[in-house]
């Protein structure tokens, strides 16, 4: 799932995904984000930190609240983020890093949720 207030971004993230074999889910902003996050399976969440009425901190915290081993990257113009908002993310990046790095924290966080599910349901 992506979300991010900036539409061009938003598609050309879908669409490098899906090229990727990936299924996207796209939100504009936090609470249709939500919305989504409660009602579909969503295995990996990418959202933007500055966003009108929602920010992506607090978009991430409600995620955490319903689905906690969903893994979260904060994907940011911003540099400087507080260290409270990244405390609340798996992963941050800024957005003008490589899609090559893109790609591989996505793989990276699916797998340690892979990893994270299966010691659970072994446990």
């Amino acid at each position: 799932m992506c979300v991010d207030d900036e539409a061009i971004g938003l598609s050309v993230r879908k669409a490098l995904l899906e090229s990727q074999g990936y299924s996207v889910f796209t939100a504009a902003n936090g609470p249709d984000a939500l919305a989504l996050f409660s009602a579909e399976p969503i295995d990996v969440v990418i959202v933007d930190y500055k966003m009108p009425g929602m920010n992506g901190d607090i978009v991430a915290e409600s995620m955490k609240w319903l689905k906690p081993f969903v893994p979260i990257l904060m994907l940011s113009a911003y540099v400087d983020l507080p260290r409270e908002t990244l405390a609340l993310v798996d992963k941050y990046m800024t957005k003008g890093e490589a899609v090559p790095l893109l790609l591989e924290a996505i793989a990276d966080l699916l797998s340690a949720k892979h990893r994270r599910s299966k010691a659970i349901s072994m446990g």
